[in-house]
């Protein structure tokens, strides 16, 4: 991310170009309704963002949106601009996980959040863990059973996860696999399960 930042910074485009591009990236079908239906019932629905993603990318789409007060928290790497123009992204953190890439650890995030709601009083009756990329399988891992793991249809996380369960052993999640397609199947399931 660090090179591509560098790159779009040679090409003089400003931070606020970058801004506008991403505040206009659609959301895929059907999540907007999804994030709508969690922020109406934030009494019941928590919801995090661990993202490979940025700081920056993140913000300026959910404040784009009017999406921000449904996301409890975000897990990212940190962004900001210097004073030449240019992003710097940072690690999110440091780990030991050697399945996940040096600067996100997706499984040590959701731990480390669950345990902090733990120690606050929060149990969850269920986890419904939604992704889409290979970083996505690390934190599958420490779901339960009765919890649901949603990888989007035709993804890295879809097809990581057929693969593990088509070897012996006990090597696959816990937790029950839904695939997704839109932001609507997700929805339907967090509605079912409440």
């Amino acid at each position: 991310m660090g090179r591509v930042m560098k790159y779009i910074g040679d090409q003089d485009v400003s931070p606020d170009r970058i801004q506008s591009v991403m505040e206009t990236i659609p959301f895929t079908a059907g999540m907007t309704n999804l994030m709508t239906f969690i922020l109406e019932h934030k009494s019941s629905v928590d919801c995090i963002i661990v993202s490979d993603s940025n700081s920056l990318f993140i913000d300026w789409i959910l404040q784009a949106s009017g999406l921000q007060a449904a996301v409890d928290r975000v897990y990212t790497n940190l962004a900001k601009f210097n004073e030449l123009g240019y992003m710097e992204v940072q690690c999110c953190h440091s780990h030991d996980c050697d399945r996940c890439p040096v600067n996100l650890c997706k499984r040590k995030i959701l731990e480390l959040y669950l345990s902090e709601r733990s120690d606050g009083g929060v149990k969850y009756e269920r986890i419904f863990y939604v992704g889409d990329g290979g970083n996505d399988l690390c934190p599958t891992f420490c779901l339960r059973g009765n919890d649901i793991v949603m990888p989007r249809k035709g993804y890295a996380l879809e097809k990581l996860l057929a693969r593990l369960e088509t070897q012996k052993g006990d090597s696959s999640p816990r937790a029950k696999v839904i695939v997704w397609s839109s932001g609507t199947e997700i929805l339907e399931q967090l509605k079912a399960s409440m």
